[in-house]
């Protein structure tokens, strides 16, 4: 016997039948809570202390039936989720790199939360589209990168959710240049530092080569790609038949901040036909600053190049930014389109649709968060703070170096200083466990040539010089005596 549902009463009042009234009573409160938490987030443990396993035990363990309120809703994100958050926008946030956001960021997400816009093509978001294509020429006029970046050229620039990301649509790019020139799949290979990234060997995955297709090449004392050797592993790949197809050069490696000589090797890769795709997803934020445009001598020769905002750009997860100097090819390889995507606006060439430079079809509007930061911090705003954080990590480091417990010893020309106790890696170990511990500040950690070392990146939104003060303070009363 088959039992009709019931039929719901549609027109009842709630949310989904009136969001604009659900905003006005619960909007202040969200919002208030919002200004709690940012005002409150010194007073919780950086590192979340929570036990694997914690969080979900807190909570019901399937969905409610009915309706609840925002009280309740507001009431488990203090008593589970603060709690199970590591608090990324605490400005004692060392570790890795940061995931930066800002006020102005966050109204923005509200914002586009609001509008809920799918700019997938031009006609779905044309405001979408045209604020992104705009906001990443400010960007790249802001950053004073080469003309070729441009929109009103060849190439242009496009918000991917990631570096990584951004580094796969590179590679698809360059992988279908290389086999429309004539190449195996098989007998591909790219180039990067021993340092590189792990996405690069990830995207490399994901576009059908395997992990002996790319060619790891090692790191002077300064841990940049040393040029003789890359040269020798491209000639020795020319000579077995293989054909060079990407060299990838980072600015700002992870671990250390490794600046890749990027002139020898663009170079390299436009000597032999390969793409140069340049990845300077933190430090390349220093760009905004005239004296450490170093970083970025010979970023003329790329082909490609990405930077994130939302790592020390105040921008808020997520948003990445990747230009391409010719687009063609990035969207040669990304576009597929059905029936259903053809309308007059994409058929006559006058418009961008984002779509084709990315994996995914649907694309939020993010680029209206960028939009909102570089308009209320302004040009001398953003310089302003990336000059404060690089000054608070060269004081850190001046501290550490002038300190006979202390080694500093590779280069930190920016924001993240990597230091070890003089005692050996046990001590350093346990210093950085310590410190920790106090709930006050998290740092990370890396391995060099084998060797234990604590990283130190200066540069989450709200840091301060009592800030530094606070963990030079830690570190001087927490470390044993060399």
């Amino acid at each position: 016997m088959t039992v009709d549902p019931p039929v719901p009463d549609v027109s009842a009042p709630g949310p989904w039948t009136d969001p604009a009234g659900e905003v006005a009573a619960h909007g202040p409160e969200v919002m208030a809570w919002a200004v709690r938490y940012l005002s409150e987030v010194t007073q919780h443990p950086v590192l979340s202390q929570v036990e694997p396993g914690w969080v979900r035990a807190q909570l019901p363990e399937h969905p409610p039936a009915q309706s609840e309120g925002w009280d309740e809703i507001l009431a488990d994100l203090d008593r589970v989720i603060v709690p199970g958050t590591s608090h990324w926008q605490a400005p004692g946030w060392y570790g890795y790199f940061q995931a930066n956001s800002s006020a102005p960021a966050v109204l923005a997400e509200a914002i586009i939360a609001t509008l809920g816009t799918q700019g997938m093509l031009w006609r779905t978001g044309p405001a979408c589209t045209e604020v992104e294509t705009l906001v990443l020429d400010w960007l790249a006029e802001l950053l004073d990168l080469p003309r070729s970046f441009r929109s009103d050229g060849a190439g242009g620039g496009v918000i991917q959710d990631s570096a990584s990301s951004s580094t796969l649509v590179a590679t698809l790019a360059a992988r279908d240049r290389a086999r429309r020139a004539g190449a195996r799949l098989d007998d591909l290979v790219a180039y990067a530092s021993a340092d590189a990234h792990s996405s690069v060997e990830k995207g490399l995955r994901v576009a059908g080569l395997m992990g002996d297709q790319l060619h790891l090449v090692a790191v002077d004392a300064h841990r940049a790609v040393r040029s003789d050797l890359l040269i020798k592993a491209v000639q020795a790949d020319r000579a077995a038949g293989r054909v060079p197809f990407m060299v990838v050069a980072t600015v700002g490696t992870t671990s250390t901040h490794g600046v890749d000589p990027l002139r020898t090797m663009g170079e390299v890769a436009r000597e032999h036909g390969a793409w140069f795709h340049v990845d300077a997803a933190h430090a390349g934020a220093a760009a905004l600053c005239p004296e450490h445009r170093w970083i970025h001598d010979g970023l003329d020769l790329a082909d490609s190049y990405v930077m994130d905002p939302h790592k020390w750009l105040f921008t808020a997860m997520d948003l990445s930014a990747l230009w391409v100097a010719d687009r063609q090819p990035l969207v040669d390889a990304l576009s597929v389109t059905p029936e259903y995507l053809h309308n007059t606006a994409s058929g006559s060439d006058g418009v961008i649709d984002y779509r084709d430079w990315q994996v995914p079809l649907g694309r939020r509007f993010r680029a209206l968060k960028l939009w909102a930061v570089i308009r209320r911090f302004g040009g001398d705003g953003l310089r302003d703070a990336v000059r404060g954080h690089i000054a608070l990590a060269q004081g850190l480091a001046g501290r550490l170096a002038a300190d006979d417990r202390f080694e500093v010893p590779l280069p930190a020309p920016l924001n993240l200083v990597c230091f070890a106790h003089r005692a050996g890696d046990e001590v350093s170990e346990k210093l950085l466990a310590d410190l920790n511990a106090t709930g006050r500040v998290f740092l990370s950690h890396t391995r060099i040539e084998g060797r234990y070392l604590l990283r130190v990146a200066v540069g989450q939104t709200s840091v301060g010089p009592e800030h530094l003060d606070e963990l030079w303070d830690l570190i001087d009363r927490l470390a044993p005596p060399a």
